[in-house]
C-alpha cells in the first residue's frame, strides 16, 4: 500500500531553464506537448503507464516515490525524471511539487496515482492499518493537490487528476477502508472543482480491473485472470495505457470544460449477481 519509491535523479536530458515557458500545445484533444507533469506512484503499474502516456505525447514527466526503482518509465526515447518522497507527509508532498518547479520551471498537470491496500478483514484489521490506508489513498492526494493548487492558482491554470477506483463506487469486501477512502477521493474531486475553479480543473479517473505486473497477486493464476476478464462486457482487463489515454484527455484542451467529474474506465462494468444466478429481473 505504498507509493512507488526512489532517490532523486538528475538525468543528463533535464530541461533547460526558461524564464517564460511557452504554454503546452493545444492543437488536439490529446496534445499535451511541452506540458510539465507530475505523476505520483509513477514508476510501476497504472502510474508507470500514465507516465509513459504523457512522455509519448511529448510532455516532461516527474515521478515520485519512497525508493528508487530499477528502471524509470520511458517512451519514444524520453525518460521520466524522479524524486524521492513519501507523500503521506505534507512537507514531502509539497517538496515534490517544488521539485517539479525546480526541474521544469512550471507545473501544468498533476496525476495523483499513488495508493493501494493489501486485503484485510475489516473485523480484525488494526486501527493503525485502517488509518494508514485512508492516509495514503485520501489524505496524501489532498496534500499533493493543495501544494499543486497554490502553484497553479498563481499561474492561472492547471489540471489535477485523481486516480480513484471502482472500489469506491461499489462494495469493497476485504478492502473496506480502501474502498471508503476512494469514495472519499471521488467526493473530494467534486468539492475541489468548486473551490479551485476557474483556474484549476479537478477530475478523477476511476479504473476497474487493470492488468499490471502484479495482476497475479490481485486476481490469481492465468485461469483466474481469464475468468475475471470474462465478466467484463468488453471481455478483457484494462491496460495501464487505457487509463493513461483517459488521463491525457482529461488534461488536454479537449477537456477544457470538464471539471469535477469522475470518469469510469471499467469496460462496461460488473454484471449484477442475479444474472449469473439465473434470476429474472422482471
Amino acid at each position: 500500500m505504498s507509493a512507488v519509491d526512489g532517490q532523486p535523479a538528475e538525468p543528463s536530458d533535464a530541461p533547460e531553464p526558461s524564464d517564460a515557458p511557452a504554454p503546452f500545445a493545444a492543437a488536439g484533444q490529446s496534445d499535451v506537448a511541452n506540458a510539465a507533469v507530475l505523476v505520483t506512484g509513477g514508476t510501476r503499474g497504472i502510474g508507470a503507464g500514465i507516465a509513459r502516456g504523457f512522455l509519448r505525447a511529448g510532455a516532461r514527466v516527474l515521478v515520485c516515490g519512497r525508493t528508487e526503482p530499477a528502471e524509470l518509465p520511458c517512451a519514444d526515447g524520453r525518460t521520466a525524471l524522479f524524486t524521492q518522497a513519501d507523500i503521506r507527509d505534507p512537507e514531502q508532498a509539497a517538496g515534490t511539487v517544488r521539485k517539479s518547479i525546480e526541474l521544469f520551471h512550471r507545473l501544468d498537470i498533476v496525476v495523483s496515482n499513488a495508493g493501494g491496500s493489501p486485503a484485510a478483514s475489516a473485523a480484525t484489521a488494526s486501527p493503525r492499518f485502517h488509518a494508514k490506508v485512508i492516509e495514503l489513498n485520501l489524505i496524501a492526494p489532498l496534500h499533493i493537490a493543495q501544494a499543486a493548487n497554490a502553484v497553479m492558482q498563481e499561474r492561472g491554470s492547471g489540471s489535477i487528476i485523481m486516480v480513484g477506483s471502482v472500489s469506491g463506487a461499489r462494495p469493497s469486501p476485504g478492502t473496506a477502508a480502501y474502498g471508503a477512502a476512494k469514495a472519499g477521493l471521488h467526493h473530494l474531486v467534486t468539492s475541489l472543482a468548486i473551490e479551485w475553479g476557474p483556474a484549476v480543473r479537478i477530475n478523477c479517473v476511476v479504473p476497474g480491473f487493470v492488468a499490471t505486473e502484479s495482476v497475479a497477486e490481485q486476481y490469481g493464476d492465468p485461469a483466474a485472470v481469464a475468468a475475471v476478464a470474462a465478466t467484463v462486457p468488453l471481455r478483457r482487463l484494462a491496460t495501464p495505457d487505457d487509463v493513461a489515454q483517459v488521463c491525457l484527455f482529461l488534461a488536454s484542451p479537449g477537456a477544457s470544460y470538464v471539471s469535477g467529474t469522475c470518469l469510469t474506465v471499467h469496460g462496461g462494468g460488473e454484471p449484477p449477481a442475479f444474472l449469473s444466478a439465473g434470476v429474472r429481473s422482471d
